[in-house]
């Protein structure tokens, strides 16, 4: 792999991996060391620090959308969480 390989793997979108030539390969779920394929999108923001519009996207498999969904509540950043789009919740 060359350093510009490396660079557009460390470029991909959050939960996204990358095949060699830098095509997005599948999203993976954002909780720490799962490596399942995502089929949700949870969405929140930090009140603090982002306006009421900004949405932040996290993407969760489902064994872990209700303890990631858990997480943002408890805190007040959750807004929704939608089926990610090309999953097989958003095709059922």
């Amino acid at each position: 792999m060359n350093l510009l390989d490396q660079l557009q793997q460390l470029s991909a979108a959050p939960g996204t991996t990358r095949e060699p030539g830098g095509r997005p390969a599948e999203t993976v779920c954002s909780r720490k060391a799962c490596r399942l394929p995502a089929t949700w999108q949870l969405l929140w923001n930090n009140p603090k620090i982002h306006t009421p519009e900004r949405r932040k996207i996290w993407v969760a498999c489902g064994e872990h959308r209700d303890w990631l969904e858990n997480y943002l509540q408890t805190r007040d950043l959750w807004k929704e969480t939608l089926p990610l789009a090309g999953s097989a919740e958003d095709t059922a």
